[in-house]
């Protein structure tokens, strides 16, 4: 493993040379061990022959000797076959009689006539015809003289082999040349030949890095390779990516402003309609004052009812000015909050002549720790919404109460129902593309109070005909900070 992360970190242009010296090695060791392998059998081969061919002339000349118990002509014999089996280079060689005693041998002075055979040499032989000893270079063969079927004596022979180990040496040396000088040769060419191809890699790996790192730049054409075609193909692509990603991020950049300068004008649009929304009931309340101002009673709501609808304004102006800015203390919400809504509602109501159901589930004197200005804002969009999908003589409603730690705000209609764009403004995670068409800003007004303060919105069609939309409000006490962006 480690021989393998150490080959993985080398560059590509030397790992691929060495790759091929060392496959070139692993060929040229198994085609070497196959030539000696061969090589090894066919002088195994031609060893039988000799040593058949030198012990059956001996046999014919020593057997008549070896029946008379002719000491001197068995040597005669063995002296004479020493010059006319040069080939086999003899080194010793013994013939003994039936009872196992030595006859003659080629060199009387180390083993003499009628002496046991030295220790050894029987247990020297293999089941071949010729055993070789590679620690002395020596062969061994031996042949049984046989006369009317009954063995009569034996003929021992050791011979030098030293030639053969020479010439395996020999033909093992020229592999190993041959094979060093060719893995060399093809190494050389492999590194020049790799570092050659992956050349324009490298000129795409540096480039795709650049890209990494956020420089992306096209390929020169000075360094497209002009004889590889695949190469430069592939460089076109890339540059074609480049070219690609740079007019998306040219067109990103383009839809960001767009949306940026979209995004500013729903905000204006939007404050537009909040401020418009009060400004009705200022109307009608100075309207009052006009006509019946004399009244004490009456003076003194439309003046509290024209105070309460400019700090609405205000508050809808420093909303839109602290929108990045930390959440501004407000006073917490009462039913006196709600009850503003409902006298802005009444102008309308009365032109479209509907009706308003009323409820309202807690004391005029308690107060909930939530923002009253975004409630009522809320409320009054989701009202005025409400007003505007329901026939004239229909009847439209508000039902506020608190749970759990929850304010649940219900506003319903008898409406026709929501479009699936429109409602997606309340309860989809993008308002859509109502919202970017300038449709429902009212509702997405709501949108962003709830998302504000961190509740949540419902829809739910009548069974009869109109809409349920409900807002759930925790009284936590701390709101969330949304980000607008």
């Amino acid at each position: 493993m480690k021989l393998f992360a150490r080959l993985r970190s080398i560059p590509i242009s030397y790992r691929m040379p060495l790759i091929v010296a060392l496959l070139l090695i692993a060929v040229s060791a198994a085609i070497s061990e196959g030539v000696l392998e061969r090589l090894s059998r066919t002088q195994e081969r031609f060893l039988d022959g000799l040593a058949q061919t030198y012990l059956d002339g001996l046999s014919s000349a020593v057997l008549p000797a070896v029946l008379r118990d002719d000491v001197w002509e068995v040597f005669d014999a063995l002296d004479r076959s020493a010059s006319s089996y040069g080939a086999m280079a003899p080194l010793e060689t013994i013939v003994t009689g039936a009872d196992g005693r030595v006859l003659a041998a080629s060199d009387p002075g180390k083993i003499a006539a009628y002496s046991e055979l030295p220790d050894g040499f029987v247990g020297r032989y293999g089941p071949g015809l010729v055993t070789i000893d590679e620690a002395s270079m020596t062969g061994f063969t031996r042949r049984e003289l046989v006369y009317q079927g009954l063995p009569i004596g034996t003929i021992h022979a050791t011979f030098d082999v030293s030639h053969l180990f020479a010439e395996r040496r020999e033909i093992l040396i020229t592999l190993l040349v041959t094979n060093g000088v060719l893995a060399a040769f093809f190494s050389l060419g492999g590194f020049l030949l790799v570092k050659r191809m992956i050349g324009p890699m490298r000129v795409l790996e540096s480039h795709m890095r650049a890209a990494a790192n956020g420089t992306a730049e096209p390929i020169l054409p000075g360094e497209f390779p002009s004889r590889d075609p695949e190469v430069a193909s592939l460089f076109r692509g890339y540059n074609a990516l480049v070219h690609a990603e740079r007019e998306r991020a040219d067109l990103a950049m383009r839809l960001a402003e767009e949306e940026k300068v979209a995004s500013l004008g729903r905000l204006a649009s939007g404050m537009a309609h909040e401020i418009n929304n009060p400004l009705g009931g200022l109307f009608n309340a100075l309207d009052t004052l006009q006509k019946h101002g004399s009244t004490p009673v009456v003076r003194a709501t439309a003046i509290n009812l024209i105070e309460r609808g400019l700090q609405g304004i205000r508050e809808v102006v420093e909303a839109a000015l602290a929108t990045y800015r930390p959440e501004r203390a407000a006073r917490p919400l009462s039913a006196t909050d709600l009850e503003d809504v409902r006298l802005l509602l009444k102008p309308e109501l009365r032109r479209c002549r509907q009706r308003l159901a009323w409820t309202i589930a807690w004391d005029d004197q308690d107060e909930l720790p939530i923002k009253s200005g975004p409630v009522r804002q809320a409320v009054l969009n989701l009202l005025l919404n409400a007003s505007a999908v329901t026939a004239e003589g229909g009847e439209i409603g508000l039902a506020a109460h608190v749970s759990s730690g929850q304010l649940s705000l219900e506003v319903h209609d008898q409406g026709p129902g929501f479009p699936g764009d429109i409602a997606g403004i309340l309860i989809d995670d993008d308002p859509g593309p109502a919202v970017r068409a300038g449709c429902g800003l009212g509702l997405w007004m709501v949108r962003r109070v709830v998302d504000d303060l961190g509740g949540q919105v419902t829809i739910v069609e009548k069974p009869e005909g109109g809409t349920v939309v409900t807002l759930i409000l925790p009284l936590s006490g701390e709101e969330r900070q949304a980000d607008a962006a």
